[in-house]
């Protein structure tokens, strides 16, 4: 079986590899892989980019649809709340995320999908598998930035 968090984490590689904050995801459905993302706000020059949004663009267009009810989201990071909206607009099923934002600490993500006023549900599970290689990667990222 695949390990779709794994796959996500090669995403937020290719991210770390153009100099973008080191977030991967990937979107998954019946057990396969449909669309995967990375952030690319810096090379695109979008506020918009984030990996999530990316992801969710390209599952889109593969689907014809912006249904995506069947599908799943594997993220690296906690979502942002532009994110989060994205994901429950989008029907997403189920968000797995490797770690948590740690820099607000509030459960925001979860605030917002959980939120009454959306007629949709998303299931959230924190799996802290690799949290702590996902939190090594920013990390290590945003230190490399601090020092230049």
């Amino acid at each position: 079986m695949i390990d779709f968090m794994k796959e996500a984490i090669k995403e937020a590689n290719k991210a770390l590899f153009n100099d973008e904050v080191p977030i991967g995801a990937v979107i998954v459905k019946d057990n396969k892989i449909i669309a995967r993302g990375y952030n690319r706000r810096q090379t695109s020059k979008n506020a918009l980019d984030h990996a999530e949004m990316i992801a969710i663009e390209k599952a889109c267009k593969k689907l014809a649809s912006w249904h995506l009810v069947d599908c799943d989201i594997y993220v690296t990071l906690e979502p942002c709340p532009m994110c989060s909206g994205a994901i429950a607009n989008a029907r997403i099923r189920h968000l797995y995320y490797a770690c948590r934002e740690t820099t607000s600490n509030d459960n925001l993500c979860e605030q917002i999908l959980s939120s009454t006023r959306l007629n949709h549900k998303v299931e959230i599970t924190y799996d802290a598998t690799y949290s702590e290689l996902c939190q090594e990667m920013l990390s290590k990222y945003f230190k490399e930035k601090r020092k230049r």
